[in-house]
């Protein structure tokens, strides 16, 4: 069976004014594809806040993603805040000791 058509989905949904929705399943089949979609369109100024309420499997490498998403923004003079933090991404940023990096809106 071809990989790509099992990859686990997901999608990132603006809701306008830098407010963002991430929905599905992040992880190490989509996490690269998933980077360079939301920093394209986060865009290029201005806070962002992505509500994660809609996603339903992450794994360390999508929580490696959310993490990128933050220090991309941030080094850019940018700020990125996560709302609705799903308890299965809290718990593996606890475990890795990085959920300091997740910071909350």
């Amino acid at each position: 069976m071809n990989r790509l058509a099992t990859a686990p989905k997901a999608r990132l949904e603006s809701r306008g004014n830098g407010r963002f929705a991430l929905a599905g399943e992040i992880g190490f089949d989509n996490a690269a594809t998933m980077l360079a979609e939301g920093l394209q369109g986060f865009g290029s100024d201005g806070p962002v806040e992505v509500d994660l309420g809609g996603v339903t499997h992450a794994d360390s490498a999508g929580v490696a993603l959310l993490i990128e998403w933050v220090a991309s923004l941030r080094d850019a003079g940018r700020e990125l805040r996560y709302s609705a933090i799903p308890g299965q991404v809290l718990a593996i940023a606890r475990l890795g000791g990085v959920d300091g990096f997740l910071p909350k809106a």
